[in-house]
């Protein structure tokens, strides 16, 4: 695992080359049944590769800045998706969401973008119309907004 702004599961692997490239962006929502389910239907559509970024966003309960909130999601995320069969690269990103988008867009090419919300009245993120600025700064680029409760799933 890397820090703020690195892999958290390392560098895509090989085998991701065939398959659609997915960049989700989530944090409290990024193991909810909602997103999760939403990825597992994508796949059953055809293929994918994961790349989960969460940016660290600053959380009463954790004292390292959202780093230790964000990355005990996604790895909650991770072990979901691979014991469906889905690659899985988690990234935790700058606390801005939109710098951490930026930042992962830059670093490498995705053919899908999936941004993952609380509920309107709850999300941060809508009140900043994240979804649709990263539709403009992602132009040509299918982006989906999938509305999920902070509800993680259970595995088991």
């Amino acid at each position: 695992m890397a820090g703020p702004n690195g892999p958290v599961s390392g560098v895509p692997s090989p085998g991701m080359d065939a398959t659609t490239r997915l960049l989700v962006l989530a944090n409290r929502t990024a193991d909810s049944a909602e997103l999760l389910a939403q990825l597992v239907a994508r796949h059953n559509r055809g293929r994918v590769g994961v790349t989960m970024l969460a940016p660290a966003i600053w959380e009463v309960q954790d004292p390292h800045g959202g780093n230790e909130s964000a990355r005990r999601r996604l790895r909650s995320a991770r072990r979901y998706l691979q014991a469906e069969g889905i690659e899985v690269n988690c990234v935790i990103g700058d606390p801005d969401p939109m710098t951490a988008f930026e930042q992962e867009w830059g670093r490498h090419e995705y053919d899908e973008i999936i941004v993952s919300t609380l509920p309107g009245h709850l999300s941060k993120w809508l009140r900043i119309d994240l979804p649709q600025r990263i539709r403009v700064a992602a132009a040509g680029v299918p982006v989906t907004h999938v509305v999920a409760t902070a509800d993680p799933v259970t595995t088991g």
